[in-house]
């Protein structure tokens, strides 16, 4: 078994059986992220746009609002099976759902207006062959618009971030540093014409539940909370509680 197909069983498996935590998780249901998304959506009525890694399909449906046609991309049967039954509940007729992964997309060539991504990039196998993917689908002109957690790139920091990610979650790859996420996006193709920041806070037990981690994980992340430098502590905000809050970056790209 190759590592791409390991890492998709993995991602596969974290994902599947927690479709449903995802779909009424306050922390992907909520957020400026969302707001924006929704308003940098408004001039495009007529277009298609792809869900890259779309989860629950919180992104999907703010942009089934705006758009006239959503194509909700997971490699989880089961997390498309959440979003086509919430689609039905929520009144949209606008979404279609795809399995796949996001390194190999099963379009044509310039076949669709926009690509959206919303916290999934850190799970993906080779973020820049899946960059480039989407700027072969985008068609010329077209906009992709990527949100997710950031590595706030100094060392002291990035090790703490990876490490708590990981233990939480093994299918997590990496957060990337927003100088990393513009040298992939460049390389790619894509030309970057906004990014904009700011600050995720996230509840610890429920941060720990969605995902369902062991015990022992959780007992690991919270030792390693209580034994890092002042600086860590004050980046993240760490509370007794163990909540903290992360950086997150919307990155806003044009295919040339």
């Amino acid at each position: 078994m190759s590592n791409s197909n390991s890492h998709k069983n993995a991602v596969d498996r974290q994902f599947g059986e927690q479709a449903s935590a995802y779909l009424t998780s306050a922390v992907h249901a909520q957020g400026k992220d969302l707001q924006r998304l929704a308003q940098l959506l408004e001039p495009y009525p007529d277009a298609r746009l792809l869900d890259l890694g779309c989860g629950a399909g919180h992104a999907s449906f703010t942009a089934a609002a705006k758009v006239a046609q959503v194509v909700a991309y997971d490699l989880s049967a089961q997390m498309l099976a959440v979003v086509s039954q919430a689609a039905v509940e929520k009144g949209f007729n606008n979404i279609q759902v795809q399995q796949g992964v996001a390194e190999s997309l099963p379009f044509e060539d310039a076949s669709f207006d926009l690509v959206i991504s919303r916290y999934s990039a850190h799970h993906w196998h080779d973020v820049g062959q899946a960059l480039r993917e989407v700027r072969r689908v985008l068609k010329p002109g077209g906009r992709a618009i990527f949100m997710d957690v950031v590595s706030p790139g100094h060392p002291l920091l990035d090790i703490y971030l990876q490490t708590v990610e990981v233990l939480r979650d093994t299918s997590h790859v990496r957060n990337y540093a927003p100088g990393e996420w513009l040298g992939l996006l460049t390389e790619s193709g894509l030309l970057v014409r906004e990014v904009t920041s700011d600050r995720l806070y996230l509840e610890f037990s429920s941060w720990v539940a969605r995902m369902r981690t062991p015990e022992h994980f959780v007992t690991a992340i919270r030792a390693l909370q209580q034994g890092v430098s002042e600086e860590v502590l004050q980046h993240f905000a760490i509370q007794p509680d163990g909540s903290f809050t992360s950086d997150i970056m919307m990155f806003e790209a044009v295919r040339g």
